[in-house]
C-alpha cells in the first residue's frame, strides 16, 4: 500500500506540475516529509489523507488505488443488469429481478452513471413487457401512440426521471447515446414531443454522426473500412425509416403500397450485401419479413406470404451461425472490410428465433390479430412453427 500510495503521490504531482515543496507548503509538512512518501521511506499520517486527495482533486480511492477494482465492480454489475435485461425481448423472463439488482447497485455505488443508465433501460424494458405499446389511429388516419395510458405507467415515468438526471452529467460517447437514443423514444410514447424535439436538436446532424465523421477521419484502408461500417448502419436507418413510414400511414396507402415498401427496405440490403451475407443484419432483416408476410397476406398473397416467412426463418438462423465466432465478417465486395458486433447473445438469439411464431409479424400492426388468425388456419403455419422448435 506504501508503495501504490507514494507512487501516486509522485504521479499526480507530475501531472499538475506542482513541486514536493509546493505540496509541503499546503500540507504543513516538510519537502523532506514528502520525498520520503515518495521514496516509500514512511507514510503520512491517515488525518493528512483527506487533505492529499483534496490537493489533487481526486477521492481517497483514487489515492490508495483503489478506483480501478471499483470501476471493475461496477462493469461487472453493469454487464450482468444489461444481460439479465436483454433476455426480456418481448416477453417477462426476469424483469424484477433485474430492476431489484439495478437498484441495489445503486445502493452500493450511489448516483453511479452506468448503473442509472442500466437501471433506467430495464424500467424502459419493464414498461414493455408488463404493460405494452398502445396505439391508436387518428382522425387523419396516422397511427399515434397512447399517450395518455403510456403516461400511467410508472416505469417508464421514473426511466425518464433517471435519463435526464444522467444527461446532466454524462459526457459525449455511448453512454450519452444510448441515454438520449432510449428517453428519444420514451418522450414519443409519452407525447412529449416538445421535449423530444429539443433532444433531437442537441445531436449532430447526420453528417456529423459518429459513423460519418469515422468514415471521413481516415484514408486508405482504415477509410474503406470506416465507409463500408458506416454505410451498413445508414442503409439500416433508411430502412428503419422505411418501416416507420409504411406502419405509420393507416390510411393513405394500400396494403400492395405497403408490402412493396417493406419488400424495397429489404432490397436495399441485398443490393449492399451483394452476396448474400448480411452479417448482423440478417437478424434484422427477419423481422422485416414477418412483417412483410401479414402485408403479402393482406394482398391475396398467401403463397408468397407463405415463402416469406420460411425466409424470414433461414434469415435469423444465418444471423445465429454469422454471430457465433464473434465478430463478424462481411464478404460482399463493397464491404468486405467491414467488421461489426452482433446485437446479442447466442442464447438470446436462440430464444428469440424459438418464439419467432408468437412475437410475429414483430411489428405492432392494426391487422395482426385478424391476420394471425387467419394465417394459422393453414397447415402451412403449424409446418413452419414446427421448423422453429426443431
Amino acid at each position: 500500500m506504501q508503495l501504490d500510495l507514494g507512487n501516486k503521490i509522485r504521479q499526480l504531482r507530475h501531472r499538475d506540475g506542482r513541486t514536493q515543496e509546493a505540496l509541503a507548503e499546503a500540507l504543513g509538512v516538510t519537502p523532506q516529509a514528502v520525498s520520503r512518501w515518495e521514496a516509500n521511506g514512511s507514510f503520512p499520517d491517515m488525518n493528512l489523507i483527506p487533505s492529499i486527495a483534496n490537493y489533487f482533486g481526486v477521492t481517497i480511492d483514487e489515492l490508495f488505488g483503489y478506483e480501478n477494482d471499483r470501476e471493475r465492480r461496477i462493469d461487472a454489475l453493469v454487464k450482468e443488469i444489461d444481460n439479465m435485461n436483454d433476455q426480456n425481448s418481448g416477453h417477462d423472463v426476469n424483469i424484477t429481478e433485474c430492476i431489484a439488482l439495478a437498484r441495489s447497485a445503486l445502493v452500493e455505488f450511489p448516483g453511479n452513471e452506468k448503473l442509472m443508465i442500466s437501471l433506467a433501460s430495464a424500467l424502459f424494458k419493464a414498461g414493455n413487457v408488463r404493460h405494452g405499446e398502445c396505439h391508436s389511429i387518428n382522425v387523419d388516419g396516422y397511427s399515434v401512440y397512447d399517450a395518455a395510458l403510456h403516461r400511467t405507467y410508472a416505469e417508464w415515468n421514473e426511466a425518464v426521471a433517471l435519463y435526464e438526471k444522467v444527461l446532466e452529467t454524462v459526457p459525449s460517447g455511448k453512454l450519452r447515446d444510448r441515454s438520449m437514443d432510449e428517453l428519444s423514444q420514451l418522450y414519443l410514447y409519452l407525447g412529449e414531443y416538445e421535449k423530444g424535439a429539443a433532444l433531437a436538436e442537441s445531436a449532430p446532424n447526420l453528417w456529423n454522426s459518429r459513423e460519418m465523421l469515422l468514415a471521413y477521419a481516415f484514408d486508405g484502408k482504415q477509410g474503406v473500412k470506416a465507409s463500408s461500417e458506416a454505410l451498413l448502419q445508414l442503409i439500416r436507418a433508411c430502412a428503419q425509416l422505411v418501416l416507420g413510414i409504411t406502419t405509420g400511414d393507416q390510411q393513405h396507402l394500400s396494403v400492395h403500397d405497403k408490402a412493396e415498401n417493406i419488400a424495397g427496405a429489404i432490397k436495399l440490403f441485398e443490393i449492399v450485401c451483394a452476396d448474400g451475407n448480411l452479417g448482423r443484419h440478417h437478424a434484422y432483416v427477419s423481422s422485416l419479413e414477418l412483417l412483410l408476410s401479414a402485408y403479402l397476406w393482406l394482398d391475396q398473397r398467401q403463397d408468397e406470404a407463405f415463402a416469406t416467412l420460411e425466409s424470414a426463418r433461414e434469415n435469423f438462423l444465418k444471423f445465429i451461425k454469422a454471430a457465433e465466432n464473434g465478430v463478424i465478417h462481411y464478404t460482399a465486395p463493397m464491404i468486405r472490410l467491414a467488421e461489426e458486433w452482433p446485437p446479442c447473445g447466442i442464447d438470446l438469439a436462440w430464444q428469440d428465433y424459438r418464439t419467432m411464431a408468437e412475437d410475429w409479424p414483430w411489428y405492432n400492426i392494426p391487422e395482426k390479430h385478424q391476420v394471425k388468425a387467419k394465417m394459422q388456419q393453414d397447415p402451412r403455419w403449424a409446418q413452419w412453427v414446427a421448423k422453429l422448435q426443431e
